[in-house]
């Protein structure tokens, strides 16, 4: 049950047309204590978290330009950091008016990395106005996990840029990347190039752990970070282009989480979710989150093969990759039927989409297929009720745009129509969440990683728990057969099923259904979820090593996964339910294990008070899979 002491003027998420700013001003007149139109001195406003665990401070200052500040215990987490737009709403300002509301609740999701989402904040909105008569509210959260604000004018804007600021502590450093595909850089502060992606981790300088990102981005200009020369150890906000801002509509929220460890920043990533609109549809029947493998030969033959592989092996989708239709030429390229010719030319198998879409249903399995986003800028209205028509499952959309609002509106667009057609998305190349798979779960996920196509190093998969996923669901490709897995183990990529979240989770990547020998350790994939009731982290060291713990139902699958170097952990299992046995099956490397992968499986009782050595090989891992004992 929620608690909620609010205005109308307070809503629990943003959307564009959130609300007239004329029904705010409305409300401000009934429930506010106005505060002096004049700024001979500084004004201070506190908003503290529900258990008081972080504190914020706005001020306005003599110039009429506003500053935020959060501490904990006292300690400043971010030092005084300026807000506001441009142009020309940046200062100047006279504080009309000040809210304080809070909520108290928690929501469910259809699916997700935990089954219920806490929604707990207090809420301090101000209404600023310069003596031109433009005004400008600042909406600030205050969560035990981290903080969040975001704009609304009283009329039409054009914004060139957020002037928020992030003034970090001393000697702070940074997991920096660039291109969502990139890979991560240590950094401090002061190093931070342009075009910097959010997610952004932070290891404080003076201890713990915070993270920068955006929520609910729907039709708006995309955000990154970048160092603020000369200002020592401050990032500043950077928009892929101009954005227009609606009469009374809101920006997306800027949020910074804080943590003790980098575990708690994944166990806390529901935040960003939380600022999103609550589910949009109501016939959800039809979205059903489950593993997928491709078919590479492109073929009804090989389309036969894979189904039979998938159905035998418990696997929810095959799908068809990039090929299938031919051309991805924006004037040529035709996604409503299959090739007639291979890119040289030469006559391609025969492929029917629609009679294996048949056979699939036959054998329990639901069909994927890919498009280009040329294709899908081109035909997509007219795609979406064909694939309807066909019975596809879901459409995978690659090499989209990312940056401009245009983007931004174009991609919340095609997740919406998807979802009037009963599509499931797979959204590639760049584009990451903002946490709409809440308002719109047909998003089941997205890339924006730099995965398994570019076979990464371990460093950077014991990286992305604290990094990427902190911006929820990423398609990874697991792979496994291929021999091009060449910076991992096998039983790291086991890990990485549980340690990458994706409820669409491809597997066998670049495998085909020969490859596989009656390896016994596939039955790790026959038995994986997806989506889960609980995600907690025993233990974590950024681009070290990671410990990722799910539950599903009654039962808890376990990934860990280390860096080149190789270690030993003790992994506790506090996490347990007390006062019950798991029998608990170990997958991990052992090269005297004469198979092809090199993959053990132990089995032995664990509990809640146990504490289990694992000994990693460099680059290696281990899946461990623990069952309740009745």
């Amino acid at each position: 049950m929620n608690h909620i002491r609010t205005t109308e003027f307070d809503k629990p998420y943003c959307t564009t047309a959130s609300l007239s700013f004329v029904l705010i001003a409305l409300v401000l007149f009934v429930v506010v204590i106005f505060q002096p139109m004049g700024r001979a001195q500084a004004q201070q406003l506190g908003l503290s978290s529900p258990h008081s665990v972080l504190k914020l401070d706005f001020t306005l200052d003599a110039s009429g330009a506003s500053t935020y500040r959060v501490l904990a215990d006292g300690k400043d987490l971010l030092f005084p950091s300026r807000v506001g737009l441009s142009p020309n709403l940046s200062e100047g300002f006279t504080l009309v008016s000040s809210v304080r509301t809070e909520h108290r609740g928690q929501w469910h999701p259809l699916y997700g990395e935990r089954d219920t989402m806490p929604d707990n904040y207090n809420q301090l909105t101000v209404r600023l106005k310069q003596a031109g008569s433009q005004e400008l509210a600042i909406e600030f959260r205050a969560y035990d996990e981290g903080i969040a604000l975001r704009y609304g004018t009283d009329r039409a804007i054009t914004v060139s840029s957020d002037r928020i600021e992030f003034h970090l502590p001393a000697s702070s450093y940074a997991y920096e990347e660039h291109g969502t595909e990139g890979e991560y850089a240590h950094n401090p502060i002061s190093a931070i190039a342009h075009g910097c992606q959010t997610p952004l981790t932070i290891e404080l300088g003076n201890g713990g752990y915070a993270a920068i990102l955006e929520a609910a981005s729907v039709d708006f200009p995309q955000m990154t970070v970048a160092a603020a020369p000369p200002q020592a150890d401050t990032l500043i906000a950077e928009l892929g282009g101009p954005g227009q801002l609606a009469a009374g509509a809101f920006t997306p929220w800027r949020m910074v989480m804080f943590a003790k460890t980098p575990g708690e920043l994944l166990e806390h990533n529901y935040l960003q979710l939380d600022l999103n609109a609550p589910q949009a549809l109501s016939d959800t029947s039809w979205i059903k989150p489950g593993l997928a493998m491709r078919d590479v030969t492109l073929s009804n033959a090989g389309a036969r093969a894979i189904i039979d592989f998938a159905q035998k092996h418990h696997i929810a989708y095959v799908g068809f990759d990039d090929g299938w239709y031919g051309s991805i030429d924006y004037d040529k390229g035709d996604a409503t039927h299959e090739r007639t010719a291979d890119r040289q030319g030469n006559p391609a198998p025969p492929l029917s989409i629609r009679e294996t879409v048949e056979y699939g249903k036959q054998h329990g399995v639901g069909v994927w297929v890919y498009i280009d986003h040329k294709q899908a800028e081109k035909q997509r209205d007219i795609l979406f009720p064909l694939y309807e028509h066909w019975g596809l499952a879901g459409v995978k959309i690659g090499f989209v745009d990312v940056g401009t609002q245009e983007d931004t509106a174009w991609l919340t667009e095609t997740i919406r129509k998807a979802a009037e057609h009963h599509l499931m998305l797979d959204i590639h190349d760049s584009y990451r969440t903002t946490g709409y798979t809440r308002t719109y779960p047909n998003l089941v996920t997205v890339e924006g990683i730099r995965g398994n196509e570019h076979f990464p190093t371990p460093e950077h998969n014991a990286t992305l728990p604290f990094t990427r996923y902190l911006a929820g669901s990423a398609d990874y490709t697991i792979c496994y057969y291929t021999q091009r897995l060449v910076n991992t183990t096998h039983a790291h990529q086991l890990a990485m099923s549980v340690v990458s979240y994706s409820p669409l989770q491809w597997v066998f990547w670049y495998d085909s259904a020969a490859d596989y020998h009656g390896e016994p350790e596939i039955d790790w994939f026959e038995r994986l979820p997806t989506v889960w009731n609980e995600t907690r982290v025993p233990m974590g060291e950024i681009g070290k090593y990671a410990v990722i713990a799910r539950r599903s139902g009654s039962e808890w699958y376990v990934g860990v996964v280390g860096d080149s170097k190789g270690r030993t952990l003790s992994i506790q299992f506090n996490f347990l339910a007390a006062g019950t046995s798991y029998m608990a099956s170990i997958y991990t490397d052992d090269t005297s294990v004469q198979t092809a992968t090199h993959v053990a499986i132990l089995h032995r009782r664990i509990s809640s008070t146990d504490v289990l050595s694992l000994t990693l090989p460099p680059s290696g891992g281990a899946a461990i899979r623990l069952i309740p004992e009745k």
